[in-house]
């Protein structure tokens, strides 16, 4: 049973790894003269594609697009949460899910108000590139797979499915806290969802780790944010614990060592 639980824990960690992997390393956007409003040193800036790359994890630079990014992955969570409410078997499975539906409905009500505010109308993001074009595929499937899923495989499945998921959505607001550095009230709103998807971040590999012994590779560390290697080093150097939870490091290629 434990082998058969570890195999699907190692396969929901590969399809959000794989995803998270192809974010962090894809090939930074060429970088024109100056720099756009907002952004710091150590974040380039493709003027002519419109976009921001901090530390190897490209969003945006126009805020309507970024926020809708934002909005996709409370969606995201909110769904996966409700199939997991259903499916799950193990009660710390089913109470972390019912938080994830509970907090990124709530995550989403105050983005969502803050876009009305700006005068922004937010639709599905489309694809940037073709990195994205294949993190939604992954999504896609990934989702799939775990609506065909019950019980105990379902259990670590979804729960390593949500280090992968949480990664990504770090390094995006990692690299938001850059881009918009310059806007107060985004920079608020960005902040305020690290220290949430942090704690999450953090309770998600807590309970998988209760679920099955855990493979090497998959969710990194439990002392930090995310999926942090130490031989990195981070942003800020904070770990899970210190004062300081409104600064993030992007995710590395968690799960994806073989």
């Amino acid at each position: 049973m434990k082998r058969t639980i570890q195999s699907f824990v190692i396969a929901g960690s590969l399809i959000c790894g794989s995803a998270a992997f192809a974010q962090g390393t894809a090939p930074a956007p060429t970088t024109t003269q100056g720099q756009a409003a907002g952004t710091k040193a150590g974040a380039k800036v493709g003027m002519k594609a419109g976009v921001v790359e901090h530390m190897g994890v490209i969003i945006p630079a126009d805020e309507k697009a970024y926020l809708e990014r934002l909005h996709h992955a409370n969606q995201q969570e909110v769904k996966l949460g409700e199939i997991a409410q259903q499916n799950a078997s193990n009660a710390d499975v089913k109470s972390f899910a019912s938080m994830m539906v509970k907090e990124h409905t709530a995550a989403d009500q105050k983005l969502m108000t803050y876009a009305q505010g700006k005068g922004l109308k937010l639709a599905e993001p489309k694809p940037l590139n073709d990195v994205e074009k294949k993190v939604k595929a992954a999504d896609k499937a990934s989702t799939e797979k775990l609506q065909a899923l019950k019980g105990a495989p379902f259990d670590s499945a979804y729960m390593a499915n949500q280090l992968g998921a949480h990664d990504m959505v770090l390094g995006k607001l990692a690299a938001g806290q850059q881009a918009f550095s310059d806007n107060a009230e985004a920079l608020a709103l960005i902040n305020e969802n690290v220290q949430h998807v942090s704690q999450h971040r953090q309770q998600a590999y807590t309970v998988l780790g209760k679920l099955a012994p855990q493979p090497a590779g998959v969710g990194g560390s439990g002392d930090a944010h995310m999926g942090h290697n130490p031989g990195m080093g981070s942003m800020d150097g904070t770990k899970a614990g210190s004062k300081d939870m409104n600064k993030v490091t992007p995710p590395t290629d968690t799960g994806m060592k073989k």
